[in-house]
């Protein structure tokens, strides 16, 4: 006899910088009684530094492994969660890992267009230092396939937040059903 499956206990939002993640993971824990997780603002409370701080000086594979540890650490709590992490978490296989096996993930894509408008005026991104346009599709052309392994896509260029929320919705309640 085979033992039932676990539903996951988190919902985790993959993609890259500004597809909606942060916004929309507010939504849906409000929506569903979870408690709404940052993983970047877990690493600045962990570290008591800001993201570009960590990245100018001590280099972005120190940040990567804050990143895998404080992911860690929020996937493996008790309670169910609306997890949005950052952009670059899924490039690390071990995180990828823990994502997969601590909740459903869902990865929130968008247009390169929509993307440069939506993160033109943030100058808080270390990775998008010099020429927008061109970093943003050099770092999608790398990520191309980085959030293949999320069960869930959803393209949120036109939507708004609780429209992309709704979605999620959906398709956390038929993964609880089985579906």
């Amino acid at each position: 006899m085979t033992e039932p499956l676990t539903p996951p206990r988190h919902i985790v939002l993959v993609g890259f910088m500004g597809t909606g993640k942060s916004t929309v993971a507010r939504i849906l824990a409000q929506r569903g009684g979870f408690e709404a997780v940052d993983v970047d603002a877990e690493i600045v409370e962990r570290e008591g530094r800001a993201i570009p701080e960590l990245f100018a000086q001590f280099g972005e594979d120190y940040f990567r492994a804050a990143e895998t540890d404080a992911l860690r650490s929020v996937m493996g709590r008790a309670v169910h969660q609306v997890v949005a992490t950052g952009g670059g978490a899924v490039l690390r296989p071990e995180n990828r890992a823990l994502m997969a096996n601590g909740g459903l993930v869902v990865a929130l894509i968008a247009t390169a267009e929509q993307i440069i408008a939506r993160v033109s005026q943030d100058k808080g991104r270390p990775l998008l230092q010099g020429n927008l346009e061109e970093r943003v599709h050099k770092l999608l052309s790398e990520r191309r396939t980085a959030y293949d392994f999320a069960p869930v896509r959803i393209d949120t260029t036109g939507l708004n937040a609780e429209e992309v929320a709704e979605a999620i919705w959906d398709a956390w309640l038929t993964s609880q059903n089985g579906g």
